[in-house]
């Protein structure tokens, strides 16, 4: 054999040895690169599977929220409804109270005096009397003066053809015009007790205000302002419509 069909076999050898390892490297890789993909999937699909998972929970729980929400507007919007629709009951039936108690007022005899306006006041009696007085420039009724009205509302029950003379007035500190209407409000509290707790008809009452007129006591002491300040109440029933009343035979009216 030559020396050249030696190194010719030698030559193939090498060649064949080297695709050999080429392909043994090649297949190395793509073995490694397989195996590479399916741990990275592996590893990876619980990761996407449970960050699927949350982006439905949440888009579940902004559901429930926007609901929940849209019930708590709606609960609240028919609260404040309710709340607005009772406020205006409320006013309304306010406003009718002041109404009915306004009508009420001017239904009330508002007098200079007794005299001339009553023209038979001299058949009226006076059938009792109490006198309320008040704290400086007050013109609200203490407990004590209350308990006073009611003793006097007690004859009412019996009396025939009877008036109230309500007379309110005030010491002589400050100005008259402002006394004047001081001894209104005085005398204004007193009819609106009567009124309420023994539905009294306005007609019934004269009131007079006679604010630091005709004081009572002497105004340079203490004592004496405090006596002015005042509302005096005489029940006065009509003699004349009592003789009657009483005249009249037993089952005839």
């Amino acid at each position: 054999m030559s020396h050249d069909s030696i190194e010719s076999r030698s030559s193939l050898a090498e060649r064949i040895y080297c695709a050999a390892v080429v392909a043994s490297a090649l297949a190395l890789v793509l073995t490694t690169g397989c195996s590479t993909k399916n741990y990275v999937r592996s590893q990876t699909g619980p990761l996407i599977q449970q960050s699927n998972d949350l982006d439905a929970k949440t888009a579940q729980d902004h559901r429930a929220i926007t609901d929940t929400d849209q019930r708590a507007q709606a609960g609240i919007a028919n609260a404040q409804s309710a709340a607005s629709t009772a406020d205006q009951h409320a006013q309304a039936a306010g406003q009718s109270a002041d109404a009915a108690n306004q009508s009420a007022q001017e239904a009330v005899n508002r007098v200079d005096s007794l005299t001339g306006v009553i023209a038979n006041l001299d058949n009226y009696k006076e059938l009792s009397n109490a006198s309320v007085t008040f704290g400086f420039d007050k013109s609200k009724l203490t407990p004590d003066d209350k308990a006073q009205l009611d003793a006097i509302a007690t004859s009412l029950s019996t009396a025939r053809g009877y008036i109230l003379a309500v007379t309110g007035g005030t010491d002589s500190v400050g100005d008259a015009q402002y006394n004047y209407q001081l001894s209104n409000r005085r005398a204004d509290a007193v009819v609106n007790y009567l009124q309420a707790k023994y539905n009294i008809p306005p007609h019934k009452f004269y009131l007079i205000g006679i604010g630091k007129d005709n004081p009572v006591a002497d105004n340079t002491s203490r004592e004496g302002r405090a006596q002015n300040r005042r509302v005096e109440i005489k029940l006065m029933s009509n003699m004349t419509q009592q003789s009657a009343t009483q005249g009249t035979p037993s089952g005839q009216n």
